[in-house]
């Protein structure tokens, strides 16, 4: 076979470090995080503003457009622009934040991460930059005037680029050795008009020396040679060179903080962090920068005047090694072009060899922008949540403590790390729930970072004491849903796919997390301690008709079918990796044993709540609900037909006879309690009768509640939409639930695009659209049905059309309506794009693929977040294995022929 180089260099070690020590590792966003405020009552997205943000140096990260940093964030590298127009440089990617946006947070650019290998060895990425004044107020202006009920006001709507007034600015970076990158910069002027351009490629140093930290007392320094070199030393990671070519000018300044500007405060730099931007942006008065050319940020400057459809193109090199640029400025450039051209040969090696199980160019193209996606949105995420909580010895201003201590009970979180974001400007922090869906498409590129993102999730210094996972930063003891397990075992398989063994050492170290986190849940979430749980919020933001995250108005609790289904995964999941575990530690048996059981007393739970003899199953509806449970002691369902009911599918697990027979203490304890305690062993699906290859299936669900309940998912005048699973069934779109509590009506409509509630914070909905994670999930269990029931379980799809076929045709044609999302349609649409004709016609628009958060369940445009590749990039899983399933059955009717 032959030696892919990049394929060697993802294995040569399994840390950050190495041919990983440098990558895009710097946020598109830090301004209005948690982590820079420093306000008394929590007002994150005020304390430090986009206005502000070119002004004040950060704490806790850096920000830049199609940046890179070293694995700890101490040096970072990013693109400025300047049209000769706007009043700022385009240092950093603008948009609203939350309370700005009708729908909350939102940015407002175009943007495109186009390509990158596991290791960084090649990245690309296209930023485009209107050539007119950047309407910063426009946008601001227009979504604050729109209501909820109404789209969010896009950069494409002001109308900026009709007339092909903007560059298409491509950024791309080669690796020639572990610490050695070479960059080019690519500006394609579109319009009919020769227009100006200012590039301005930026170094500089995350600000660690004013904080009055002793162990980061000492300041690093760029010092600027002639007009071609920046040289950057650094105690802890030693002495650079950034060699420019053909640049005008070097300009320098300090990462440090306009107090004067902001705070009306001396400033303690003479040259602070804006004076780059006042320089270039006022016509170049020299008192803004350093003219000893010293400093600890720095940018070369390039300024082009661009023919009409014309291009110019820039080269940097950052490297550790001395290539010596004088008197041969040429030479640090000399292997340049042959370096740049191994790298893209390595590249294209690697993704022929991840793909070759898909042909179709157009579905290739989709599936390689989904991988580049998730790795660009890769970042240091840094917080140490006791020195944040304190504040610091010495700040811009005066630190008055916190009214609000957000995350006060976190003090233990110290977080350093290189994570997988959802979206590194609208999430430029980890969500733990979107992190376990992102590491399924993460262990194809590269298993190792993808086990390493599991273990440090669940680590002590991320975990609580009491065993919960931290949810996200504006609310770490929120709830996620607890789809660990489930994501260890698929990356776990994933990996043992790929290199032929499976990494045992890996399951049992997360298992033994995994064991705190469930008892946390047995602990906190099953209030009656009766197998039911609740769970509240579970990141399905809106879904409900109360807010699960806070007190009922009327008093009382909810008993959640979602909750509960989550938790029967769980146990069905936790009995998995035991099992495998025990094949070569047998005593690990008893934990599958405790696994086992717990399983099953779940599944008795939700058919008689507490001995109430209530059911979250609906014989009537034949579907499942939550239980709302009134201080009155009355109990009711809460009849909305959303994901709430289809996720008891979830818990799904199939075990064969050839495993059970390597755990023998397992399964005797296993036919010890079917057979003694037959009021459980009736919940289980037919165990006794063996399944399709002798499998054996453990569900909630027997075949009838199994048929009924696709029956309705598979209704495309409920669930199924063009493109997918919807989150509420459309019949709420004529027919909303609703529940009075004292003259006042709650209610839950079908709406299939945007929130129209303010419901955590409004800015995404899960009453209608299609969510990737949710259809994934459906789509896993469902082949897991498949592989006990086999052919001889037929369904009809989609319901009343008198189609019928097997579970698994079902399932292949439900992934291939998400994948539908990205590919052109028989009307010449891409659905993600809607109806916008610039990004469905325009030939500068074809073949860029954007990942959003969700999508409109009737016509599937793109919707939220819109480059949330971590969970919206499982559309490349699917591709696998839909290609991979049409191939086989191709091969299949070939062999019968």
């Amino acid at each position: 076979m032959t030696t892919i180089a990049e394929r060697e260099r993802i294995y040569e070690r399994a840390d950050n470090k190495g041919w990983k020590k440098w990558g895009p590792y710097l946020s598109d966003r830090a301004w209005g995080t948690v982590r820079e405020d420093y306000s008394p009552y929590g007002d994150a997205w005020n304390f430090v503003t986009h206005d502000m943000a070119r002004s004040r140096a950060y704490r806790w990260g850096e920000e830049g457009i199609g940046g890179i940093s070293d694995n700890k964030g101490h040096i970072c590298f990013a693109l400025a622009f300047w049209n000769h127009k706007d009043n700022i440089l385009k240092e950093r990617l603008f948009g609203l934040a939350g309370p700005e946006g009708n729908h909350g947070e939102d940015v407002k650019e175009l943007y495109y991460y186009l390509d990158s290998t596991p290791t960084h060895s090649y990245m690309k990425m296209l930023y485009k930059y209107p050539q007119q004044e950047y309407p910063y107020n426009r946008l601001v202006i227009e979504s604050s005037r729109r209501g909820r009920q109404e789209p969010e006001f896009e950069l494409l709507d002001t109308g900026i680029f009709e007339q092909d007034e903007y560059f298409d600015i491509f950024i791309e970076y080669a690796k020639a050795d572990q610490n050695d990158w070479l960059v080019t910069v690519t500006a394609h002027n579109r319009s009919a008009q020769e227009a100006p351009l200012t590039l301005l490629p930026t170094i500089w140093f995350r600000n660690t020396w004013s904080w009055g930290y002793d162990q980061y007392n000492s300041r690093p320094i760029l010092n600027g040679i002639g007009k071609s070199q920046i040289e950057v030393n650094h105690r802890q990671l030693g002495k650079y060179k950034l060699y420019c070519e053909d640049a005008d000018a070097l300009l320098f300044c300090d990462n440090d903080t306009n107090t004067e500007r902001l705070y009306g405060r001396p400033n303690v730099a003479k040259y602070p962090k804006d004076g780059i931007n006042n320089y270039i942006t006022s016509g170049g008065k020299k008192n803004f920068i350093n003219p000893n050319q010293i400093g600890t940020k720095a940018s070369a400057q390039y300024t082009r005047q661009i023919p009409a459809g014309g291009s110019t193109t820039i080269r940097l090199r950052f490297s550790d090694q001395t290539l010596l640029a004088q008197p041969d400025p040429a030479r640090p450039f000399a292997d340049f072009d042959e370096i740049w051209q191994q790298r893209l040969n390595e590249t294209e090696a690697f993704y022929d060899n991840l793909q070759r199980n898909v042909t179709d160019p157009e579905l290739r193209a989709i599936q390689r922008q989904a991988y580049a996606g998730m790795l660009w949105n890769k970042q240091f995420y840094y917080y140490n949540v006791n020195e944040w909580l304190k504040g610091d010895p010495k700040m811009p201003v005066p630190f008055q403590g916190r009214v609000y201590a957000r995350n006060e009970s976190w003090r233990h979180m110290y977080t350093a790390n290189i994570l997988s974001m959802p979206d590194k400007w609208e999430y430029p922090w980890f969500a733990a729930w979107d992190l376990a869906f992102h590491t399924l498409t993460l262990a194809r590129l590269d298993p190792n970072f993808a086990k390493r993102q599991l273990a440090v999730i669940l680590r002590e210094y991320y975990m609580h004491p009491n065993g919960q996972i931290p949810a996200y930063e504006w609310n770490f003891g929120d709830v996620n849903p607890p789809v660990h397990a489930w994501a260890t075992w698929k990356v776990y398989e994933i990996d043992k796919e790929q290199n032929g063994v499976g990494d045992v050492g890996f399951l049992e170290r997360v298992f033994h997390k995994l064991l705190l986190n469930f008892t946390w849940w047995v602990n906190r979430k099953d209030v009656e301690g009766n197998n039911i749980f609740g769970g509240g919020f579970l990141g399905l933001d809106n879904i409900g008709v109360f807010d699960r995250s806070q007190p009922l108005p009327m008093g009382g609790r909810i008993e959640q079918a979602d909750g509960t289904g989550w938790m029967a995964m769980y146990t069905l999941n936790m009995l998995r990796i035991a099992c495998e575990i025990s094949l070569t530690r047998p005593s690990y048996q008893d934990m599958a044993s405790k696994f086992f059981e717990h399983f099953l007393h779940i599944a008795s739970a939700m058919n008689n709540l507490g001995k109430q003899h209530i059911s979250l199953w609906d014989e009537v509806d034949q579907f499942y609900y939550d239980v709302l449970h009134t201080p009155d002691q009355n109990a009711r369902l809460l009849k909305i037909r959303s994901m709430v009911g289809l996720i008891p599918l979830f818990a799904v697990e199939i075990l064969d006879e050839d495993l059970l027979s390597k755990l023998p203490d397992f399964k005797r304890r296993v036919e010890w309690v079917l057979t003694n305690r037959p009021d459980l062993a009736s919940l289980v699906s037919r165990w006794h009768e063996p399944g399709k290859g002798e499998t054996h299936l453990l569900s909630l669900l027997r075949g009838h509640r199994m048929k009924m309940i696709l029956k309705r998912m598979f209704d495309e005048t409920e669930f199924l939409s063009d493109y997918g699973i919807r989150a509420l069934s459309k019949y709420h779109e004529k027919t909303p639930y609703q529940f009075e509590l004292n003259s006042e009506i709650f209610q839950v409509r079908y709406v299939a695009a945007e929130s129209e509630m303010s419901m955590f914070g409004g800015n995404s909905n899960w009453r209608g659209p299609i969510w990737f994670p949710v259809n994934f999930l459906l789509i896993d269990s469902l082949l897991k049905f498949y592989q006990y029931y086999g052919d001889d379980f037929e369904i009809e799809y989609p319901t009343n059309s008198g189609q019928v076929m097997s579970v698994k045709e079902a399932t292949v044609l439900v992934a291939e309506r998400l994948i539908s999302i990205f590919r052109r349609g028989a009307d010449g649409r891409i659905p993600a794009y809607g109806f916008d004709a610039k990004l469905q016609n325009d030939p500068n628009f074809q073949g860029l693929y954007l990942f959003y958060e969700y999508f409109h369940g009737d016509v599937g445009a793109g919707l939220g977040a819109n480059h949330q590749t971590g969970w919206t990039g499982l559309v490349a899983d699917l591709i696998e294995y839909v290609y991979k399933y049409r191939t086989e059955n191709v091969a299949v009717l070939e062999a019968g022929k």
